[in-house]
């Protein structure tokens, strides 16, 4: 039954739109598994095997650079699905490593880039 209700949920979180798998890593090295979602000002985390509704991680849109992306290797190979790819930011001084496919890597760089510009924009 608690299989089924992680289901049902990862099935409601990617049915809407900006929403994508990916897997961060944290600060022991090891990778949880989510659903990142994009909003107008945030990128939110929301863990995979949680029933809650409220994201675990927020990272500003603003605030949030991205540095690049490389190819899964070593023993993250184990842990990640083939073909993802492990994209590079900062967020605010600290640096985080978000795991997903190539073509979510394409859709969050290009969310980032569309941004308003610094001075221009409501709020960047």
């Amino acid at each position: 039954m608690v299989c089924g209700a992680f289901t049902l949920r990862r099935f409601q979180l990617r049915r809407a739109l900006g929403t994508f798998d990916a897997s961060v890593r944290l600060a022991s090295g090891r990778w949880r598994a989510g659903v990142c979602r994009y909003t107008d000002r945030e990128l939110e985390f929301l863990a995979l095997y949680s029933l809650s509704p409220i994201p675990r991680r927020r990272y500003l849109r603003s605030s949030l650079e991205l540095d690049g992306w490389r190819e899964v290797q070593g023993s993250d190979a184990r842990r990640l699905p083939a073909g993802w790819v492990i994209t590079l930011l900062r967020y605010q001084g600290d640096e985080i490593e978000l795991a997903m496919d190539y073509g979510a890597y394409t859709g969050l760089s290009s969310w980032l880039e569309a941004g308003p510009v610094v001075g221009v924009g409501t709020w960047r």
